[in-house]
C-alpha cells in the first residue's frame, strides 16, 4: 500500500532530516516507528501525506506516485487520516460539529448521513455522551479520541498517528491506545510514531527503529524487543525500558 524508496529530506539550513529511507507497508498492517527524539520519525510520517515535501526519492501510495506532477495530492490526502500530538480541534465547534466538518466541507456529503456517521464514530470512541459539548470541556484523552473520530469521518484507507499520547497525562494514555488497538483489530492500515513500547510490542506487525534520519532496523516486535541485535537499538531500549 505504501512504498518509500531512498527518501531524503534536507531542510534549508542543511539539516539532513531523512537519509535514504526505504520501506514498504502492506494493506492492513500496523507499523510502529520508534527512536530517540530528533531521529526523523515524525518528519518521515509527515512525508507520507506531503505535509513535508521530500528532497529526493519516491513515495508511492496505492500505486500512485505522490510526486508525479499529475497527482492530485488533495484527493490522495482524503484517503489518509492523520492524528497529531496536539488535538487541533476547533474550539468554537461542538464535538459532533468538529467530526462533521471535513466530510461536509471537503467531501460535500449529505448532512444527515454525515451527522449519523459522526454520532456512530463518537460512540465507537466512547464519547456518545459528549457530542454536544465543546473541546474545552473535555479532558486531553477525550479530545484526542475526538481527533481520531474526526480523522475516521473521512473514511480513510490508512491512519497516520504522530505521537498521539505524548501530550496526555499518564492516566489518559490508555483510553487513546485502546481506541487505536480496536482500529488495528478491525484491519485499519496504521503507521504510528510513539514512545509507548508496550503498544508497539502488543499491536505492531512491524517496528521501525530510526536514528539520525536513517532507518536502522525494520523487524517484527519479538526481534526488536526480545532479541535486538543492533547495538544502537539495544542502547535505546536499555535507556527507556
Amino acid at each position: 500500500m505504501i512504498v518509500t524508496a531512498s527518501v531524503d529530506k534536507i531542510y534549508a539550513n542543511n539539516c539532513h532530516a531523512l537519509k535514504k529511507v526505504t520501506t514498504t507497508v502492506k494493506r492492513g498492517e500496523v507499523v510502529v516507528i520508534i527512536g530517540p527524539s530528533g531521529s526523523g520519525k515524525s518528519t518521515f510520517l509527515r512525508t507520507l501525506n506531503q505535509l513535508e515535501t521530500i528532497t529526493d526519492g519516491d513515495i508511492i501510495i496505492d500505486g500512485i506516485n505522490m510526486y508525479d506532477s499529475r497527482t492530485d495530492i488533495n484527493a490522495l490526502r482524503e484517503n489518509i487520516g492523520m492524528v497529531f500530538q496536539s488535538f487541533n480541534l476547533f474550539p468554537h465547534l461542538s464535538v459532533k460539529e468538529n467530526v462533521m466538518l471535513a466530510p461536509l466541507k471537503v467531501s460535500k456529503r449529505d448532512k444527515q448521513k454525515v451527522q449519523t456517521e459522526a454520532e456512530l464514530l463518537l460512540k465507537r470512541v466512547g464519547l456518545a455522551d459528549k457530542m454536544d459539548v465543546y473541546p474545552s470541556q473535555l479532558s486531553g484523552g477525550q479530545q484526542q479520541r475526538v481527533a481520531i473520530a474526526r480523522a475516521l469521518a473521512m473514511k480513510p484507507d490508512m491512519m497516520l498517528f504522530d505521537e498521539p499520547t505524548s501530550a496526555l497525562d499518564p492516566e489518559m494514555v490508555g483510553e487513546v491506545l485502546d481506541v487505536m488497538k480496536s482500529l488495528a483489530a478491525e484491519g485499519m492500515t496504521m503507521i504510528v510514531v510513539t514512545h509507548e513500547m508496550g503498544f508497539a510490542n502488543e499491536v505492531a506487525d512491524r517496528v521501525l527503529f530510526m536514528e539520525d534520519g536513517k532507518l536502522l532496523v525494520d523487524d517484527i516486535p519479538d526481534n526488536i524487543f526480545k532479541t535486538p541485535s543492533n547495538p544502537r537499538l539495544q542502547k535505546f531500549l536499555g535507556s527507556i525500558l
